[in-house]
């Protein structure tokens, strides 16, 4: 017996809440900014962060996007990230400098998700 696809609405849902997750474990828990010996200032955080953000959201967007709901992967992904930015850095003390962080989370994780899911919708074959 074949399983039934998921509801559009609530792959969506779940797309949006993954990225949300995801950055809640590996970038939510980081607040501090590392001061080096020379008095300069990073973080806060640190690239295997980013990194393994991005690479656990891999997974998601390619379930989406190999049944083609590549408006799925895009939005919901982007909707996510986009959210889970706004809510970590809204406390930021720049005077709001946080948006312009926010917007390029948005348009990054926008053009990336979509040239991701769209290579993936065309590289996999479709089940008829």
């Amino acid at each position: 017996m074949r399983p039934r696809p998921l509801n559009p609405g609530l792959s969506l849902l779940l797309l949006t809440l993954a990225p949300v997750a995801a950055w809640a474990v590996w970038l939510g828990w980081d607040q501090h900014q590392d001061v080096h010996p020379d008095g300069s200032v990073s973080g806060p955080y640190e690239a295997w962060q980013v990194i393994g953000l991005v690479l656990t959201l891999v997974a998601p967007v390619y379930w989406a996007a190999s049944r083609q709901r590549v408006v799925s992967a895009v939005f919901g992904t982007t909707v996510g990230l986009t959210v889970a930015s706004y809510y970590d850095w809204s406390d930021n003390e720049t005077g709001g400098l946080f948006v312009v962080g926010v917007g390029m989370v948005m348009a990054g994780s926008l053009l990336c998700t979509l040239a991701v899911s769209s290579l993936i919708a065309c590289l996999t074959p479709q089940k008829s």
